[in-house]
């Protein structure tokens, strides 16, 4: 191959970087992408988004387009003339459990591989898998749903799961400041296992109560972060977002990856299709193997095996199918918040 051809592999995190992370939980990196990188994924968000705004006004429930405002400001103007219209355009994109869109811009950042090298120096692992649920955040000014009370994303997951390591990679797709809402995190308390978490907080989201709080939320690190950065966690971090207070929207994204050696439902099937009716009955028997068995998990990077590394068709697939099959979410192991 001549030189010019030869494949240069992103840079890895540096030592320093990877201690740090296994110390306090989370890893800021301000320049994982190029600001640009992600500007075909704005683009293509953006065009989501003008598509379902024009659905609308053509069944006469949207008066106005609101074409004239640029990406970050349009879908806040139609939310607050039709809250009806923001969320019906807001859970389009977020889908039935956040990530329904599945664009391939979207597939070009899952498998980034300036992510993947930061991903594989926290994981220890080349093998590695795009774990169950990806999340499309749209966080609107001054709405009570886009403030997510304190938890741990392994409180959303299978018990059994609380000892894997799962990478949260946080990947803002404008900067993330304190004025629009940025993330709250706990450092230095994730090696203490899951705390208690109750139902019925914000939104319906889990809460972890002050009181079962390893540390004062005074305590907490601001996670701001520049478009092009990433704010990684693990899945036992607390953490916590804050309200938006700006005129615009903090578009961001959330992406989990973890080993190929822990749970994960790769290569099973919810239900039958042409392609994989003899899987359904493997899936029947190992529906609780995943961590977040509804939703489906891919094989984004493998050295050993890269030509079972999952194409965008299957990507699609997948996501298609586990969101057809409406499967049940992980069972509920927490107590509602006592009032």
């Amino acid at each position: 191959m001549p030189k010019s051809a030869t494949l240069v592999r992103p840079a890895p995190l540096t030592e320093e970087q990877t201690a740090f992370f296994h110390r306090e939980g989370y890893l800021i990196v301000p320049d994982v992408f190029d600001p640009e990188d992600l500007t075909p994924l704005r683009r293509q968000m953006e065009e989501q988004v003008d598509a379902k705004a024009r659905e609308l006004h053509a069944a006469g429930a949207l008066v106005q387009l609101h074409e004239e405002l640029d990406f970050d400001r349009r879908l806040v103007k139609i939310y607050q003339e039709s809250k009806e219209n923001g969320e019906i355009i807001m859970r389009h994109l977020e889908g039935r459990s956040g990530g329904g869109f599945h664009g391939e811009e979207m597939f070009k950042i899952i498998k980034h591989p300036k992510l993947l090298a930061k991903v594989e120096s926290l994981l220890g692992s080349e093998e590695i898998i795009a774990a169950s649920v990806f999340r499309l955040r749209p966080k609107l000014p001054n709405i009570g749903r886009g403030v997510v009370p304190w938890h741990q994303d392994s409180g959303y997951m299978q018990e059994h799961c609380d000892r894997h390591l799962a990478i949260t990679c946080w990947v803002p797709l404008v900067d993330a400041t304190v004025e629009n809402g940025c993330m709250q995190i706990l450092p230095r308390v994730q090696n203490q296992g899951i705390y208690r978490h109750h139902t019925g907080g914000n939104a319906n989201f889990l809460v972890i109560l002050d009181q079962n709080l390893p540390k004062s939320p005074a305590e907490a690190i601001t996670a701001a972060c520049p478009r092009g950065g990433v704010v990684f966690m693990t899945n036992l971090t607390p953490h916590c977002s804050t309200p938006n207070s700006s005129d615009h929207i903090r578009w961001s994204v959330d992406l989990r990856y973890q080993a190929a050696g822990t749970p994960n439902n790769h290569g099973l099937w919810p239900a039958k299709d042409d392609d994989h009716d003899d899987d359904e009955s493997d899936y029947a028997k190992n529906v609780n193997i995943a961590c977040y068995p509804a939703e489906a998990d891919f094989l984004i990077q493998s050295r050993k095996n890269p030509e079972f590394e999952v194409t965008y068709a299957d990507f699609v697939k997948r996501r298609v199918h586990f969101e057809n099959a409406n499967l049940p979410f992980p069972p509920q192991r927490w107590q509602a918040v006592l009032k």
